[in-house]
């Protein structure tokens, strides 16, 4: 499991506590996903549903970052 300094589940179990555990999940839900490559796919679906959303026609509906991203 990448996602915790490589370790495993029983691993991250074992040597992170229940607090930091919480810190991390504030963390996250503040500033989005550990993972870079994730984070640089929403900057790029940020961008292209701005064009997308300057372009559109009046009926379409407004397009979302989630439309572009994974």
């Amino acid at each position: 499991m990448n996602g915790i300094g490589g370790r495993t589940i029983a691993e991250a179990q074992e040597r992170l506590s229940l607090s930091e555990f919480w810190m991390w999940v504030k963390y996250r839900d503040r500033y989005g996903t550990l993972n870079p490559m994730m984070r640089t796919e929403w900057g790029a679906a940020m961008v292209a549903s701005v064009i997308a959303n300057v372009n559109r026609g009046k009926t379409t509906a407004p397009f979302k970052v989630s439309d572009f991203s994974p």
